[in-house]
Formats: C-alpha cells, sequence, structure tokens
C-alpha cells in the first residue's frame, strides 16, 4: 500500500498520541467491530488503490461527523493513502455547532465556509499539508457521497434500525455510539462532547492501525 504521512498540527497530533495510548480501554466487542472496517479498507485499497467510507447517523449532525473526520485524520496521519470518507443521515439538519466547539478544543481549525442558518458549510483542517473536510447535513445517499462500493458504517442506533438495506454498499457495520446531545444545555455539556470526541478519535485511530 502507498505510504504519504501527513502531518497534523501539533497540538491535535498530541492529542492522537493520547489517545493512542487508551487503546487498553477498548472493549472486546468493539475491537472486533473496527476490525471488519479495518478488513474492508484493507481489502479495498489492494484491489482499487482507494476505499470509500460513509457514516451514518439519523440527524447527520454529531456522531456521523466525528466520525467522518476522525478516519480521515487518522488515516492521512499513518500514511494511508486512497481513504474517502464521507458522512449523512437519515434525514437533513445541520452539522451541531457543539460539534466544531469540541474539535476546535482538540485543535482542528474551523472555519464556516457558507453562511447559511438552517445546514452551515464547515471547512475542517488538520494539516496545512490536506486539503479541508467540507462539512454540512445530508442524507446519506445525496452528492457528494458515493452510491455504490462503499462501506455504510452505521453511528447510532436509530439511523441502523431505520436503514436495514443501504443501496449501493458492500459492507453495512454497525459501531454505534452514544449521543453526546443528551448533555445539551446542562453543566456537563462540554465535557460529555469532548468525551465523545475522545472516544471516536481512539477507536478512528485503533481501526486505521490494523489495516
Amino acid at each position: 500500500m502507498t505510504s504519504t504521512t501527513i502531518e497534523l498540527y501539533e497540538s491535535l497530533n498530541e492529542f492522537a498520541k493520547q489517545r493512542e495510548g487508551e487503546w487498553d480501554q477498548i472493549l472486546d466487542t468493539r475491537r472486533d467491530e473496527l476490525k471488519q472496517m479495518a478488513g474492508y479498507i484493507r481489502d479495498s485499497i489492494s484491489k482499487s488503490g482507494s476505499v470509500q467510507l460513509t457514516f451514518i447517523c439519523t440527524h447527520n449532525s454529531r456522531r456521523s461527523h466525528l466520525t467522518q473526520i476522525w478516519a480521515k485524520a487518522a488515516a492521512d496521519r499513518m500514511g494511508l493513502t486512497g481513504v474517502q470518507t464521507f458522512s449523512g443521515g437519515t434525514e437533513t439538519t445541520a452539522m451541531n455547532s457543539r460539534i466544531a466547539s469540541a474539535l476546535k478544543r482538540c485543535g482542528f481549525q474551523i472555519t464556516q465556509e457558507k453562511e447559511d442558518a438552517t445546514n452551515p458549510v464547515y471547512a475542517v483542517r488538520y494539516s496545512d499539508d490536506a486539503d479541508p473536510l467540507l462539512c454540512f447535513s445530508k442524507v446519506f445517499h445525496e452528492a457528494p457521497n458515493p452510491k455504490s462500493d462503499f462501506a455504510a458504517v452505521m453511528t447510532c442506533s436509530s439511523a441502523d434500525e431505520a436503514c436495514p438495506i443501504v443501496p449501493g454498499c458492500d459492507l453495512r457495520l454497525p459501531i454505534q455510539y452514544e449521543d453526546p446531545k443528551v448533555s445539551d444545555g446542562t453543566d456537563v455539556e462540554s465535557a460529555t462532547y469532548d468525551e465523545r470526541n475522545r472516544q471516536i478519535a481512539r477507536e478512528m485511530l485503533y481501526a486505521i492501525s490494523l489495516v
């Protein structure tokens, strides 16, 4: 496999190192799911030189964006080329501003590219040597998401139940996370979003390390 390592921003790279030191926190059942994702990535890159991953949650507002962003940043950091990540929902809402804030706190650079009160477009940067990810809410089959030859990673139980079949995908894999939305408006809001960000970073880094 081709290897071209991309250097993350310094504070973000340090955050990633800390998460790699926490791999012992990943449960065995979760490791099995992450190994399936890693196997799909490895097989796809071996066959065609690239792989497409679409992370899906109900509203495409929180968990699906975190997994999309961390899977791509992890792949680039580890020199795994050809990895393309996307996110979508079973309905369109907006990427929640609390996700942008949590990502900023750990070292990502984020700007709002499109002034849209209902569904803003965020440019998420993790390195000066990589193109930013343009993140906004969309249904999982809408552009720019792939319509074939991709893995559909279901990041919440609601989307998993609503989409028993995802048209065009080669693999449908549930890797579910608790919604940080439960803390919205409480004293632990930021802490909850930061913990979910740490968990997803930890697990996406682990999965990519297995490829």
